[in-house]
């Protein structure tokens, strides 16, 4: 049975894979907001991604969720006014922010 319960948390973990959601540096953004596209974004491309860059990201464009996207992996694509996407590079570096 214990064994049973390892197996289980372990697959849980596999579950939060490529593109999920995660919730960083909320206390930067007024409740209530949504993310505000504009020119701020475009200057993390090229950075490593990091918590703290997400938290950079979150504030700039004003957006209470993160959602990072490594290259490769395939999400899905309902607009979420209150995410910034960010798409990664195999190097784990930004191409993209974008409100969604």
């Amino acid at each position: 049975m214990r064994n049973l319960a390892i197996c289980s948390v372990l697959a849980l973990g596999a579950c939060a894979a490529a593109g999920q959601t995660r919730v960083v540096g909320i206390d930067q953004v007024p409740p209530g907001s949504t993310c505000v596209q504009s020119g701020a974004l475009d200057s993390f491309k090229g950075e490593m991604a990091s918590t703290e860059l997400g938290a950079r990201i979150m504030g700039a464009a004003r957006a209470p969720n993160l959602r990072w996207v490594p290259h490769g992996a395939m999400v899905t694509m309902e607009y979420n006014a209150r995410r910034v996407t960010v798409q990664l590079d195999p190097q784990n570096r930004v191409l993209t922010a974008k409100c969604g």
